[in-house]
């Protein structure tokens, strides 16, 4: 075995994974600063967030559309979709919408742009999915959150707090379409293996029909895509209105996304870590405590943190690291939920990857309806409550024999049921 087997990587998804990576380092170019931006030129906190809405619902959709698409019509068609309707929303909203801020433009490009990622990004997860031994999965889909994330949140925070300053921040947006196609050029040209594919021989229409009908066919799926809407709620409300919430309480621009970036450092590494922990303390559990709980809790932890320690650098960015570190303790769902069924793994995955896609659109739409009522604060909990019900739910999403994974059953018998 090599060392890239040993530590979770399917060897010949090598390059995919880089690909996605840099990819979605393009792809988050902008998600640390767009929403202050907007507020400063002239837009409301209320038409940023609705800007950041309807981008979410075009996530979302794109989202279910990747599993049952990758599987239905081939993994590699579907990437190529996703990087030519991100290329053609990019160009829309970089060159024609954000100039002079027209919104309905705007609405419009960047719904357009959203569908890009999901494609392309999720598609790649069922490419996973069907490619990695069960009792490697967990690593597997691990080190698929890591490049995801280390792309979108923190090469792109990092990249962009360097480049705004560069070359502007409209420059900025337009180097996102280089890094999108150099991570195009490695996914779909430098890697070369096929994707292994368990299609459940009926029509393409069929394929499509069963990302909605495997909810019925086995409700713990659906539970599990509920629980994944509510993994990154949080992570797309932050950014619509923590921005300014910290710059009342001293920090910059810079400040802030070297913050951003630092908190998904931390996620990316946990998400190599709670992979591990996942295959050994199992998936559920690692879900519930460290991810539902834990969260709840840091999330609060990290809203508080100027308040507590009075504007302290280092105090929030500590408080943000250990949010970043167990909102990876979900990372074992995307092991999980496949795992419920034997056959039609894309449509399992297509649910998970709406349940992934949601939060892009739930998130800002929350900030949008309950800033106004409840304010900043009562934000901060509702999202620390949606936290503790994912835990609750979670604990009713069991494996065959409640088994811990799928390859560490309780009574040894349970290992020829599955």
């Amino acid at each position: 075995m090599t060392t890239l087997e040993k530590a979770g990587i399917p060897r010949q998804l090598i390059w995919g994974y880089l690909g996605v990576m840099i990819f979605m380092m393009g792809d988050g170019i902008e998600q640390g600063w767009l929403s202050p931006y907007l507020v400063d030129h002239g837009m409301t906190i209320q038409q940023s967030a609705t800007l950041f809405t309807i981008y979410g619902i075009t996530i979302a959709i794109s989202a279910w559309f990747s599993g049952v698409l990758a599987e239905g019509y081939g993994v590699r068609r579907t990437m190529a979709l996703g990087l030519l309707l991100y290329c053609l929303g990019t160009v829309g909203f970089v060159g024609f919408g954000m100039p002079q801020l027209n919104q309905p433009v705007m609405l419009f490009t960047y719904a357009l742009r959203g569908f890009g990622y999901p494609l392309f990004a999720y598609s790649f997860l069922v490419w996973i999915a069907y490619s990695s031994p069960q009792q490697q999965l967990g690593r597997a889909v691990g080190w698929f959150w890591f490049v995801f994330t280390g792309g979108l949140n923190v090469l792109g925070a990092y990249y962009s707090s360097w480049a705004i300053t560069k070359f502007g921040h409209l420059n900025t947006l337009w180097t996102s379409l280089f890094w999108a196609l150099l991570g195009a050029v490695f996914a779909l040209l430098l890697n070369r293996s096929k994707p292994a594919r368990q299609s459940s021989g009926g029509s393409k229409v069929e394929e499509l029909i069963k990302g909605l009908t495997i909810v019925k066919e086995e409700p713990k799926v659906l539970l599990g895509g509920i629980v994944r809407i509510i993994n990154t709620t949080a992570q797309f409300a932050f950014p619509v209105f923590l921005p300014m919430y910290m710059a009342r309480h001293g920090f910059d621009t810079t400040e802030w996304l070297t913050i951003w970036g630092t908190i998904f450092t931390s996620n990316i590494i946990f998400n190599l870590i709670f992979g591990f922990v996942g295959d050994h303390f199992g998936w559920r559990n690692t879900i519930m405590w460290f991810g539902g709980v834990g969260c709840a809790l840091s999330t609060l932890l990290f809203y508080y943190a100027p308040q507590i320690w009075e504007g302290s650098y280092w105090a929030v960015m500590a408080a943000g690291i250990l949010w970043g570190a167990l909102l990876a303790g979900y990372v074992p769902l995307t092991a999980l939920v496949p795992s419920l069924v034997k056959k039609d793994k894309g449509a399992a995955m297509a649910i998970l990857n709406l349940g992934a896609g949601l939060p892009v659109f739930v998130g800002p739409a929350i900030v949008g309806l309950f800033i106004g009522s409840a304010g900043e604060e009562g934000v901060i909990w509702i999202l620390a409550a949606l936290y503790i019900a994912s835990a609750i739910i979670t604990r009713f999403i069991t494996l065959p024999n409640n088994a811990k994974t799928l390859h560490q059953t309780q009574p040894a018998e349970a290992i020829q049921s599955i």
